[in-house]
Parts: C-alpha cells; sequence; structure tokens
C-alpha cells in the first residue's frame, strides 16, 4: 500500500496527524493563508504547514494529536508544525492504529501504522478499540484495584506483563487477567 500525498487541499479530510508545538515566534514574519470555520488558523510551506489552535485532538474527521513544548492544557492557542509527510491516511473503522508505551513517563499512545518499525510486535486496532486500549492501560498504569484479585509477587512486573500482552496481542483486559488468577 503506497503513501497518499498530502498537502494543502487535502491535509484536512480524515487524515491523522503527529503535531509538534513552536514558538510564537516560529511564525512572527509569516502570514496566515486561511482560518476555519471553527477559527483555527493556517500557513501553508512548501514543506509542511502551520496550525494556530486551541483544540486538538480529536478534529473534525480526522486525528491530530498535539506534542507540546511544555504542559498542555487544551483552550489555550497554541501553534504547532507538521510536514506535508507526517499527514497519514484515517479511517475510524480500518486497523491503522497501534500502541505504545514510554515505561520512564508511564504515557501511552497510539501511532499510525505506517510509522510502525517493522521489528515491534504490535497489533494494529481501529480507533474505537485503541481508545479502549488505551483506558485499559492507563487504569493498570495508574491504579491497583484491577489487580486485586490476582496472584503476583511484584506490581510492576505484573504491570509490565498485562501491558505488554495488551500492547502485542488481541486478547481482552479479561482474558489477560485469567492468566494470573
Amino acid at each position: 500500500m503506497g503513501k497518499k500525498t498530502y498537502a494543502r487541499h487535502n491535509f484536512h479530510s480524515h487524515t491523522f496527524c503527529i503535531w509538534k508545538e513552536v514558538p510564537f515566534s516560529a511564525i512572527s514574519e509569516l502570514k496566515v493563508n486561511y482560518t476555519s470555520q471553527s477559527g483555527s488558523q493556517y500557513i501553508f510551506t512548501a514543506a509542511g504547514l502551520y496550525r494556530i489552535s486551541n483544540h486538538w485532538g480529536r478534529v473534525a474527521n480526522c486525528h491530530w494529536r498535539l506534542v507540546p513544548l511544555a504542559e498542555f492544557k487544551n483552550q489555550y492557542t497554541t501553534v504547532a508544525y507538521a510536514n506535508w509527510t507526517d499527514f497519514y491516511s484515517n479511517d475510524d473503522t480500518a486497523k491503522l492504529f497501534f500502541i505504545k508505551v514510554d515505561w520512564l513517563t508511564r504515557e501511552v499512545n497510539f501511532y499510525h501504522k505506517q510509522t510502525a518499525d517493522s521489528n515491534e510486535k504490535v497489533i494494529f486496532r481501529n480507533a474505537k478499540e485503541i481508545a479502549k486500549t488505551i483506558r485499559t492501560i492507563k487504569e493498570v498504569l495508574s491504579q491497583e484495584d484491577w489487580a486485586k484479585y490476582l496472584k503476583y509477587d511484584d506490581l510492576e512486573s505484573l504491570r509490565e506483563k498485562v501491558i505488554a500482552e495488551l500492547v502485542g496481542t488481541s486478547k481482552t483486559f479479561l482474558e489477560v487477567k485469567k492468566a494470573y488468577l
């Protein structure tokens, strides 16, 4: 499957993108090319575009995630940049996404399958399955009640094993937990 090419006329239609926040000074000399109905502003360049907006995540029929410079709060206006090559096809029913867990920061995120490393053991899921699995992983990372009736010696080790199975297999949370009864 070849990667679709995105540009100023099609980037906003059914796409997935990870935007990187930049300081407002990055656009001080640039002119806004387009303002959306929701008030987001866009500056187009040959290599990509800047977006000035106060809302990220689910944007119309797109999944646009922001990688902030510091702690991010939705509703604050932010400037972010993405290359045209950072856009990928998005279809809520197709299995286009996979999950990664950063054990140092304990953050969970999803990525487009066209960015997957061939050495990684990942399961591709649709948007609904991804959202459900991420909620479950966040619960495993932040709470202890889920492990109440399970047999284990070390909770952190159990967390890692359970999460590895949730990320790398299509097993449900219940199926994974049954192995530790």
